[in-house]
């Protein structure tokens, strides 16, 4: 009978200790998954994600040939350059102006380079690093029949892209002036072009681009509410992501990179309508 007992005595120690011992591998790999590098990661993929626009040039847009270009495309390669060693080591990942947030928030992308501009209501789903660019809110429209205030507008339907700026800034602000939505850019114009609105509202950086293709057409309404700062995003609490950026980004606009790449992709763009400096952020904001 003592036997017995001591043999299921011994049974339950040795119970109580492998389920301790599980305990700790628990706790060890969630410790262990909690401190992975996300830059160890993106260096074991190979490849850096980023989200740009397919259809806003000269900002983020695919060529005849299918290629990435534009201003954040030239930002992108920088990245993986410095981060991978290799500036074709990119993984572009195509998005809208609504889908950027939840890129980050699904993991599908590291960072987001689609001309993302700062607001209270983006800080609060994604972390931005320092800007690179600044810019404002314009409303282009037909030489014939120019938009030079807000007022103009009432009675009239201006053109905005879901997922912008432009449309929160006249939801909040002009909820009286109609305003017909487009999921892509590529679409707005058309619908300007077609008549099918009398203006359209957007950054005024890319504005002054498609009006200087477009010569029946003007930014006479060049800027609307504060001027406004885009920036990389990263998923929300990427501290070790953000940080690298912010100093990357600081590094880059010790090399004035900003400027070259304006000359590169915008100037071409936008002409003499507007200069470098009216655009370009050298990776820190001065106060």
């Amino acid at each position: 009978m003592k036997n017995k007992l001591l043999a299921l005595l011994l049974a339950a120690i040795t119970m109580v200790i492998l389920a301790a011992c599980g305990n700790n591998d628990t706790e060890s790999d969630t410790s262990s998954s909690e401190s992975t590098s996300v830059i160890d990661e993106i260096k074991e993929r190979g490849t850096l994600r980023v989200a740009v626009f397919s259809d806003k040039p000269p900002f983020g847009y695919v060529d005849a040939n299918g290629d990435n270009q534009g201003y954040d495309v030239v930002l992108a390669k920088r990245l993986a350059k410095d981060l991978l060693g290799d500036e074709s080591k990119v993984e572009y990942v195509l998005t809208e102006a609504q889908a950027r947030v939840d890129l980050l928030k699904s993991d599908k992308v590291d960072v987001v380079l689609a001309n993302f501009t700062v607001t209270p209501e983006r800080q609060e789903q994604v972390d931005f690093a320092n800007p690179y660019m600044k810019v404002a809110i314009g409303v282009v429209s037909p030489n014939s029949a120019p938009i030079e205030s807000v007022e103009q507008l009432e009675g009239k339907k201006l053109i905005v892209t879901k997922g912008t700026t432009a449309e929160a800034y006249f939801m909040k602000n002009h909820p009286e002036i109609e305003l017909v939505k487009y999921d892509q850019n590529t679409e707005a114009f058309e619908a300007l072009k077609d008549g099918r609105g009398d203006a359209m509202a957007q950054d005024n950086a890319l504005l002054f681009g498609w009006a200087n293709e477009n010569p029946d057409f003007s930014v006479a309404l060049s800027s609307l509410g504060d001027l406004d700062y885009i920036a990389p995003a990263v998923k929300k609490g990427n501290t070790e992501l953000l940080e690298w950026l912010n100093t990357e980004l600081e590094t880059l606009g010790g090399e004035q990179f900003f400027h070259k790449a304006y000359d590169e992709t915008l100037k071409p763009a936008f002409g003499e309508n507007i200069s470098a400096d009216d655009v370009v952020v050298e990776g820190i904001v001065e106060e």
